[in-house]
């Protein structure tokens, strides 16, 4: 189990996330069905780590990037990612083509997966540290990427109108390509950084049990 501190950290950012959802939903700049697009990946978040805290908790810094994740898509459907303030002024501070948020979303769909599935496949199946770990995580934050985007294509195939605020495309014809690198990115640069202090959590998660 996780200790106290951590324990009291975890729900922390659960009911902050879980508040911050509900009063991006009250009255958002964006349409309600925008909100509800880019936001229900936290729902389904918020369902899968309440229901399985007590039986397979993570450790604190997958719980983290979730938070950190979370925030992102929330401010995301609250505005949309086209439309996000302190980045539209960025775009025209620096005489950018188009605003960026979204770049930043597709870089963390890609740590928050090579984080969490490098957990899960540690400590779940037998694989060990190594090339073969690192290649699986980032083919994992690829696969979910890939899936992401399939979702927009659907969207935008029912309802195209929808889909317009929901891609962000900003007629950018690549941003899909750009959203996949991202993630692949965000996973490369996750483990590179963070797997020293994830292994180290994952020991004292499992010297608990």
């Amino acid at each position: 189990m996780l200790t106290t501190t951590q324990i009291q950290e975890a729900k922390f950012w659960f009911y902050f996330m879980l508040v911050s959802l509900i009063l991006s939903g009250i009255d958002p700049v964006a349409d309600r069905l925008t909100w509800l697009l880019e936001t229900f990946p936290v729902m389904i978040g918020l369902l899968v780590l309440g229901s399985t805290f007590r039986r397979f908790p993570l450790t604190i810094l997958s719980y983290r990037l979730f938070a950190i994740f979370g925030l992102i898509l929330i401010i995301g459907g609250y505005y949309s990612y086209a439309a996000n303030p302190l980045f539209d002024w960025i775009q025209v501070e620096f005489d950018l083509a188009r605003n960026h948020y979204d770049r930043m979303g597709h870089f963390m769909q890609g740590v928050v997966p090579a984080i969490v599935g490098r957990e899960l496949l540690l400590r779940t199946s037998p694989l060990q540290r190594g090339k073969w770990l690192f290649a699986i995580a980032c083919a994992i934050s690829l696969a979910i990427s890939a899936s992401y985007e399939l979702i927009e294509w659907w969207t935008a195939v029912i309802n195209e109108q929808a889909a317009e605020a929901f891609l962000g495309t900003q007629g950018d014809n690549w941003d899909a390509q750009w959203d996949m690198f991202l993630a692949l990115c965000g996973s490369v640069v996750a483990q590179l950084t963070l797997s020293r202090t994830h292994d180290r959590q994952l020991k004292a998660l499992d010297a608990q049990f």
